[in-house]
């Protein structure tokens, strides 16, 4: 996934958003992410994804391979969680 792509597709917060807010406020719980716009409030989808990017900054790594999926493979995977949950 690169900077620029949405991490959080129900409130269009990309990866850059979210991986600044972690290094400027540090947080301390994936669910204070929720202050960078929103994110992970919507269906629920990217908390996990979230809970990785605070993980990797919390042992220091600067540019690791974040281990997430391209942006058509998340986008489809969210697609299968919302119908998954009745949201579509």
């Amino acid at each position: 996934m690169e900077l620029d792509d949405e991490l959080c597709l129900c409130f269009h917060v990309t990866k850059r958003k979210v991986v600044n807010h972690i290094r400027i406020h540090k947080p301390v719980k994936a669910s204070q992410l929720s202050e960078c716009f929103g994110a992970g409030t919507g269906c629920g989808w990217c908390r996990p994804f979230l809970q990785r990017l605070l993980e990797q900054s919390t042992q220091q790594i600067e540019h690791p391979d974040d281990g997430l999926p391209d942006t058509t493979s998340y986008a489809s995977g969210r697609q299968q969680h919302r119908k998954n949950k009745g949201l579509t």
